[in-house]
């Protein structure tokens, strides 16, 4: 239930940095615009959780997920994903087949700092 260092994706800007202000009074918030982006980060830093939108263009939550997993193994099952609600087919059947926790936008911050007070802490 610690401080945790935390990765935020979103391709909103505005939805991202409310997040990160909201969380920040307890949590360390780096914040990404895109998968590609946040990859860039992952190579220099280490993060507790990823909180990682589904849709994204380009490289999208689903993506993203399998390319954490790839090159920073157990990263993945440290993620937290966010929807808007429109889902393509691969992101429905990903949503099913994955354990990770998910949050449906709009949704209160509290039920966010839940999840990511209930993420293990990193090995």
């Amino acid at each position: 239930m610690g401080r945790k260092r935390v990765l935020l994706i979103d391709d909103y800007e505005a939805f991202a940095n409310s997040l990160r202000i909201a969380l920040m009074d307890a949590h360390d918030v780096v914040v990404a615009s895109s998968g590609e982006q946040a990859l860039q980060v992952l190579e220099s830093q280490r993060f507790d959780v990823v909180l990682c939108d589904l849709m994204m263009p380009q490289l999208s939550g689903v993506e993203l997920h399998q390319r954490i997993a790839e090159q920073w193994p157990g990263l993945e099952r440290r993620m937290i994903f966010m929807t808007g609600g429109s889902f393509t087919a691969e992101a429905n059947e990903f949503l099913r087949e994955v354990d990770n926790p998910r949050l449906d936008k709009p949704f209160p911050v509290d039920q966010l700092r839940a999840m990511l007070d209930a993420v293990p802490e990193a090995p």
